[in-house]
């Protein structure tokens, strides 16, 4: 289970709509962007990105989604390593991520 937020992976994280999971990954995208040229900080708030997604992933209410959410996955690790594979940037899916956290925001 994920070292981070093991408290979300007890079935606190399943109580959150789509768009605040996906704002959450995004906020953690935002950090990995935002320091990048600081491994160890790129990297834990990448870890951290890939672990919501992976428990968003798992969530059965998403089966219907499972196809999206797991290229989203394929493009969050493309643009980790570099966007070689589809020209991918953090900055990008920051953008991509950010209407799902202003999408939950508008719906409290």
């Amino acid at each position: 289970m994920p070292a981070h937020h093991a408290s979300l992976a007890a079935g606190r994280w399943q109580q959150f709509t789509l768009s605040e999971q996906l704002g959450h990954v995004g906020s953690e995208v935002s950090r990995a962007w935002k320091a990048q040229g600081n491994e160890q900080r790129f990297w834990s708030a990448a870890t951290r990105a890939f672990e919501l997604l992976d428990l968003t992933i798992e969530d059965p209410r998403w089966r219907s989604r499972l196809r999206e959410l797991l290229r989203v996955r394929e493009v969050l690790a493309d643009a980790v390593l570099g966007g070689s594979e589809y020209q991918s940037t953090l900055m990008d899916l920051d953008k991509y991520f950010f209407s799902f956290a202003r999408a939950s925001q508008s719906n409290r």
